[in-house]
């Protein structure tokens, strides 16, 4: 009997940790103890030169991530007083972490000590068992994704110089990329 409510307790501490990450990193500043990990920070460098760095959850795709840098430095180019920046180095990482819920492999809460859904199937040799993860269960492994973009930029008076691919007029990137922006729910 100690062994299920082990499992049971493991099982709920799992759920209570999942469910505080739901939703996908929201469009705000980096800092502890936030609803939702991830968000901007901004470092400055010189008096035109920022580090800007966008870091997403587990549910942030890489082109959200991505997204948020460039609106971040187009918010960051207006509210310095500039008209256009230049990414001087830009680049995204990958953080890939792999987890096995132990509820599921085998051990001594896995392979019928913890519950696992499975089911039966008449097939041509009789009666067998089919999990969600294989011939009777398996391992339930996950592979978790976080992306984070960061980009050296320059910001610069005037109009922006034609050609350069990356140089970007600030206010046109804020226009453009507004309406993928979401803010952060109000509790």
């Amino acid at each position: 009997m100690k062994i299920k409510t082990a499992a049971l307790v493991a099982a709920i501490g799992l759920a209570a940790a999942l469910s505080a990450c739901e939703t996908a990193t929201p469009y705000q500043p980096l800092r502890k103890g936030a609803a939702t990990a991830g968000g901007f920070a901004d470092q400055k460098l010189d008096d035109n030169r920022f580090r800007v760095t966008f870091a997403g959850n587990d549910l942030t795709a890489r082109e959200t991530v991505e997204t948020y840098l460039l609106y971040r430095a187009a918010e960051l180019t207006v509210a310095q007083g500039f008209d256009w920046f230049e990414t001087v180095d830009r680049h995204t990482e990958t953080d890939r972490q792999t987890y096995v819920d132990p509820l599921y492999g085998p051990g001594p809460y896995g392979y019928g000590w913890g519950w696992r859904p499975s089911w039966r199937y008449y097939g041509g040799f009789g009666w067998g068992g089919w999990g969600p993860y294989g011939r009777w269960g398996g391992a339930d492994i996950q592979t978790v994704k976080k992306f984070e973009a960061s980009a050296e930029i320059v910001m610069r008076h005037g109009p922006k110089p034609e050609g350069d691919a990356r140089a970007l007029d600030a206010r046109a990137v804020m226009t453009n990329l507004g309406p993928k922006i979401v803010l952060p729910t109000k509790k």
